[in-house]
């Protein structure tokens, strides 16, 4: 690769498809496979991720919003989209996509039922959702009959799944907890199929759900955050890749006499004579205030260079005191090593908030 010249974040689609495959060999044969691109596909790049996956052995992809559907569309995605938190003004522009709507209360269903009819719609492919723990969107159990009997009057929609979300597949001291909304979406399955008369597609596995409980798999898993490398413990990180490497350029270098400070608020002063690099990035590019002060760290030349004083919009100041370095060194803020987990905890965060929080006027650069 050439040497960095600005801030950039590249996407390796090689790390993208060992992530893929290696997911994909923990599910059976006849397990589909559904990829979440949401947030611009984790803060990489949606188009570019859902355009090379499509090539592989996807079966769907997913989407939190209608809008980021249209933008897959737009850029040739022809693979089905579900739309995970729809909203009811976008339902005749999701329609015209030929997108899946996720459903999760009387309210979005009666509504979409309404639009389908209007539109015409035969048949057209609804997903319902069902509240087992996450209590965040979704029906109850006893919900059923009722979306059934709206159902029966009708030839506008059809079911084409039923799913819920685990809410700490993750934590396996939540085990029991899992295991119970594992049992609870088993028993809501039966009622629906018992009820309905035939049996839609079944999913509830996210990423740490295909890889911590195999026995939930059912018709279909979806993974978000393992797709992009992460396994969500230290044990599976070993055998997924980051997709997604942060790297931009030292600007300037200064040397900070003793009693000097450095940034907005003087919030850092030196005790010391010190050299500090000046890097362009910043909040408005996804490197938050609260790694400012000494928490965060970028890598210049293999060693860590923590923050210096507040965070800029544009830009961040490192101590480089002991780093032999130079203006215009590359410098790495996640990607491989260290990773976005990394440097995500030095300020109490996870990887889910510093990888999709990367502004798009982040030059992406996609490795293929």
């Amino acid at each position: 690769m050439p040497r960095t010249q600005e801030t950039v974040l590249e996407i390796d689609l090689n790390a993208l498809k060992h992530n893929f495959e290696y997911l994909k060999s923990r599910i059976s044969t006849h397990t589909k496979f559904l990829v979440v691109v949401k947030a611009y596909g984790y803060g990489s790049d949606a188009k570019e991720i859902a355009e090379y996956l499509q090539n592989l052995e996807v079966n769907y992809f997913a989407v939190a919003y209608t809008n980021e559907g249209v933008a897959l569309r737009d850029a040739g995605i022809t693979k089905p989209i579900l739309v995970l938190h729809p909203q009811p003004i976008n339902y005749r522009t999701l329609i015209e996509r030929c997108l899946e709507p996720s459903l999760y209360n009387f309210n979005s269903f009666n509504t979409f039922l309404e639009v389908a009819l209007e539109e015409k719609q035969q048949n057209y492919p609804i997903h319902i959702k069902f509240n087992t723990g996450l209590n965040r969107l979704g029906f109850n159990e006893a919900d059923i009959e009722m979306i059934h009997d709206e159902l029966e009057s009708t030839s506008s929609v059809r079911v084409k799944s039923i799913f819920s979300h685990l809410a700490a597949s993750e934590d396996l001291n939540e085990k029991e907890f899992t295991n119970n909304q594992i049992e609870a979406f088993q028993t809501i399955s039966k009622t629906f199929i018992n009820t309905f008369g035939y049996k839609p597609m079944l999913h509830l596995c996210n990423t740490s759900g295909v890889l911590n409980y195999p026995e939930a798999h059912l018709d279909m898993v979806r993974s978000g955050i393992g797709i992009y490398g992460f396994g969500n413990s230290e044990k599976e990180n070993k055998n997924l890749i980051p997709v997604a490497t942060l790297k931009s350029v030292i600007s300037q270098i200064h040397t900070i006499e003793k009693g000097q400070t450095v940034g907005y608020n003087r919030a850092f002063k030196s005790d010391s004579k010190i050299r500090t690099a000046t890097i362009p990035i910043g909040h408005a590019d996804g490197i938050g205030r609260q790694y400012g002060n000494g928490k965060g760290f970028v890598t210049i030349n293999g060693k860590p260079a923590y923050i210096v004083g507040n965070v800029c919009m544009d830009m961040i100041m490192v101590n480089v005191t002991n780093i032999d370095c130079q203006e215009g060194d590359e410098v790495i803020l996640f990607g491989k090593q260290p990773n976005a987990p990394e440097f995500a905890k030095t300020a109490n965060t996870i990887s889910y908030e510093i990888i999709t929080a990367i502004s798009q006027r982040v030059k992406r650069l996609i490795i293929k």
